[in-house]
């Protein structure tokens, strides 16, 4: 590729990242000068010019890659199987998490959110939707968002459907990732998903966290709130796309609902 492909990409995660010229020269300690100079091509960067900007910009390991790639280096950053021996330390700290979380649910989930991992909780809250939704691989949005997999038994689709749709398409604004912005025209297409941020309903005011609230049948509902876990300081791209969603119960009778149905069925809901 040519020197000015690499410039061209910076600039675009400058200004997706709104970011001046300036402000990123200051904190990456380059002159503005300079920093004009690599993004109109007249510069060639070495590759520790391009990581240094692509840690100001906090640039995804993935895309750092191919910012290098695109100025002329080899990639730094390994991409490895998520089956691959060199990350037994992190599933082995991944499983721990979901086996201590039981019985609340958690699933491992990649950059586009596709599920990698799921404890016997989560998979149960799944069952029983159709083979097309539950993949492989299954992904949160479409199980969430799709008529015919969650959102029919979302009590409040209109809140927690508008949050999960406003978290998807500011993952691409921030990103520009194709395969997560493919996600999220499809999710988009989907009935009664499209008017969605028009009709979504204001929150609670005497809520601290957006629930999530599944009918589950037999008059009972489940209000869970939800976290997000992933690893300090990856240098590998599949690990730095690795997170952990943990559900928490948001109240009293939600988390003796899970607690019962796990000891009664062994599994969960």
């Amino acid at each position: 590729m040519s020197q000015a492909t690499v410039g061209v990409l910076l600039r675009e995660w400058r200004t997706r990242r709104r970011v001046s010229q300036l402000d990123l020269s200051l904190s990456v300690g380059v002159s503005a000068r300079h920093l004009s100079f690599i993004e109109t091509g007249r510069s060639r960067p070495s590759p520790e010019m391009v990581i240094a900007l692509a840690e100001g910009l906090d640039i995804p390991l993935r895309e750092r890659n191919t910012l290098l790639l695109a100025a002329g280096f080899a990639p730094r950053y390994q991409s490895r199987r998520l089956e691959d021996s060199a990350l037994s330390p992190a599933r082995d700290a991944v499983a721990r998490l979901l086996e201590a979380h039981d019985p609340y649910p958690g699933v491992v989930i990649d950059r586009c959110w596709n599920i990698v991992g799921a404890n016997a909780a989560a998979s149960a809250l799944t069952a029983g939707l159709p083979d097309e939704l539950l993949g492989p691989p299954a992904n949160v949005y479409r199980l969430s968002l799709h008529p015919d997999g969650l959102a029919g038994r979302t009590v409040n689709f209109d809140e927690w459907g508008g949050y999960l749709l406003h978290q998807l398409r500011r993952t691409v604004a921030l990103t520009g990732d194709p395969a997560v912005r493919t996600l999220e025209k499809e999710v988009s297409a989907y009935p009664g998903v499209e008017a969605l941020t028009a009709r979504g309903a204001p929150p609670d005011a005497t809520s601290l966290l957006v629930p999530f609230v599944l009918d589950v049948g037999g008059g009972q509902r489940l209000s869970m709130f939800t976290t997000l876990t992933t690893f300090g300081t990856p240098l590998d791209v599949t690990l730095a796309e690795l997170a952990v969603e943990l559900f928490y119960p948001a109240d009293d009778a939600s988390a003796d609902l899970l607690r019962a149905s796990r000891e009664r069925t062994g599994q969960g809901i």
